[in-house]
């Protein structure tokens, strides 16, 4: 079994597809949204089962609101942007996952959300392993 994976989890097929992995923290999973448009993290908590955040026990609830911290500290720092935005939807993925995403005025779809703006942009892959590797460097 992988370190951090949980006996039961199973990440979810669209998560999987949309985004690459970048490190393990306590909890999560860090991975990275493969959409160069914003810098954009999702942490998915591996835990089997979990929807939403009042479905985690009291102390996967605190270390879920420190990761999710911690990794907003860090996205700031790495790319200076003006604000960061966190949510938590799953309208579509039911699994729970926490977005962070590092938002600019003038971004694409500034001032509002990056749900169902236009259409994905990969990354290039060296791009992609470039921010990746700082971002674990700010972790």
């Amino acid at each position: 079994m992988l370190h951090g994976i949980k006996a039961g989890f199973a990440l979810d097929a669209r998560l999987e597809a949309d985004s690459v992995p970048l490190m393990w923290l306590g909890l999560c999973e860090l991975r990275l949204m493969d959409d160069c448009r914003w810098p954009w993290l999702v942490l998915v908590p591996q835990r089997a089962g979990i929807e939403e955040m009042h479905d985690l026990t009291p102390l996967d609830q605190a270390m879920l609101t420190f990761e999710t911290n911690l990794v907003s500290q860090g996205l700031k720092t790495v790319t200076g942007c003006r604000k960061i935005n966190i949510g938590a939807l799953g309208n579509i993925v039911r699994q729970l996952h926490v977005h962070v995403i590092a938002r600019n005025e003038g971004d694409p779809g500034w001032p509002g959300p990056v749900w169902g703006h236009g259409v994905r942009e990969p990354y290039d892959r060296s791009k992609l392993h470039e921010f990746a590797e700082r971002i674990k460097a700010a972790l």
